[in-house]
């Protein structure tokens, strides 16, 4: 496993029509580095965004999409994908505000 820091964790949010419905529960998209753990990425949320703590964080894994162009075959990059769950005081991340 990679000596992950908490910076290289969290790649990117997710902005979906799902994923904005389910934050009235308190609940984040993100996209993961593909090796980073579930206490990694609690870490991670919790440093990045202050004020923040998290209760539950469930990850899903993704293989690559099969795509092709004419002839030639190939796949879309696997990725990890976490669904972040925050405690009921915590404070709520600003990134995703006014969205």
């Amino acid at each position: 496993m990679a000596d992950l820091k908490y910076y290289d964790v969290i790649q990117k949010p997710v902005i979906t029509e799902n994923s904005m419905s389910v934050m009235d529960e308190k609940k984040y998209t993100f996209i993961v580095h593909p090796e980073a753990t579930k206490a990694q990425v609690k870490d991670a949320v919790e440093k990045m965004f202050a004020g923040t703590k998290v209760a539950a964080v469930n990850t899903m894994n993704y293989d690559g999409k099969p795509k092709r162009r004419g002839v030639h075959f190939g796949r879309t990059p696997k990725f990890k994908k976490a669904i972040v769950k925050l405690t009921a005081d915590s404070k709520e991340i600003e990134i995703f505000q006014g969205m």
